[in-house]
Formats: C-alpha cells, sequence, structure tokens
C-alpha cells in the first residue's frame, strides 16, 4: 500500500473541504444562548472507596517502618558482630573515634574564608576514609583473613589521625602568614 504525500491528501480532500461563512447572525445567537444558559454543567467526581484509600496509607506506613528497622538492625549487627570477632577492635574503634571526633571538632573550629578550602577537602578524604572502614569491617563479618583486615582497619584510624594533625599544622601555618602579612601593614 503506498503512503499518500501531504499535497495528494490534501488534493484528494479539496472538495470535502467547507469553507463556506456562518449563516448572518450566527455568531449573536451562539453568544445569546451561552448568556442565557443559567448554571454551570459540574460533573460529579467519581467517589472513591475509602478503605482503598485508608489500605494504601497503612501499607505505605508498613513498608517504610520495616525498611527502616532493617536498616537499623543491620548496621548495628555489623557493629556486634565485629565484637564478636574481635572485641579487642570494638574498643580500638571507639577509642580512635573519639580522638578522630574531637580534632575535626577542633578543625572546624579553625574554619575561615583562609581555610574553608582546605578543611572542606580534608572531610571529603575523612569520608573516603570511613567508606573504606566501612567495607572493612564488612569484610571481617564475611570471613575474611582476620588479622589483615583488623590491621587495615588500624591503618585506616591512623591515617585519619595523621591527616587530620596535618591539616592542623598546614592551619597554623596559614594563619601565622596572615598574621605575618598583617603586622607589616601599617596605616
Amino acid at each position: 500500500m503506498k503512503k499518500d504525500t501531504i499535497d495528494e491528501l490534501f488534493n484528494k480532500l479539496q472538495d470535502t473541504i467547507d469553507y463556506a461563512e456562518p449563516a448572518n447572525g450566527h455568531q449573536q445567537r451562539f453568544l445569546e444562548k451561552l448568556n442565557n444558559s443559567k448554571g454551570v454543567a459540574t460533573f460529579a467526581p467519581k467517589k472513591k472507596n475509602s478503605w482503598f484509600l485508608t489500605l494504601s496509607v497503612a501499607a505505605t506506613i508498613a513498608i517504610l517502618l520495616s525498611v527502616g528497622i532493617f536498616q537499623y538492625n543491620t548496621t548495628s549487627s555489623i557493629d556486634d558482630k565485629v565484637a564478636q570477632i574481635s572485641p579487642e577492635a570494638s574498643n580500638t574503634q571507639f577509642y580512635f573515634a573519639n580522638l578522630i571526633e574531637q580534632q575535626i571538632k577542633e578543625l572546624n573550629s579553625e574554619k575561615s574564608p583562609e581555610t574553608e578550602k582546605i578543611i572542606n577537602d580534608t572531610m571529603g578524604q575523612l569520608k573516603k576514609l570511613q567508606l573504606n572502614y566501612t567495607k572493612m569491617e564488612q569484610d571481617l563479618v564475611n570471613g575474611g583473613n582476620s588479622k589483615l583486615i583488623l590491621s587495615a582497619m588500624i591503618t585506616n584510624f591512623q591515617t585519619r589521625i595523621d591527616l587530620l594533625n596535618e591539616v592542623m599544622v598546614q592551619i597554623e601555618n596559614i594563619k601565622s602568614i596572615k598574621k605575618s602579612n598583617n603586622e607589616n601593614y601599617t596605616i
């Protein structure tokens, strides 16, 4: 079957297209009828089943609660499993985590326009190291070489602490340069 082009289609339909103007007064009569109509036609909305809506809301809440509980149990169970595998690792994690948290607070207290970029970069590096640590925890729970993984976990903590110490030294250098520049300028 051959497809008609648009020109051929219009040529075929030319005799059937109505070009005639409506009768005189047609528009006026139409507008009068429109103005005379009293009231607006409304359509009654479909009545929804209230039980269906209630059931949908209840199902959504149940799903959200079960997902939340599952996530909470998964997170706490990894920490519990690490503590079961190596109680020393749990104690070490607590010690290093507190030390790192204190250094992060100290780092954030030094935030200024001059140090903002280095602090933000450091926080990004710390997040990457934390993600690596979480992967190592999962590897330990999954039965990897526990001595090697525990050593890598401790190295991860030490790397974070060294990074924070190095950044604090750099911030002190920035502050001393700023102070010496301010002292060199006199009004």
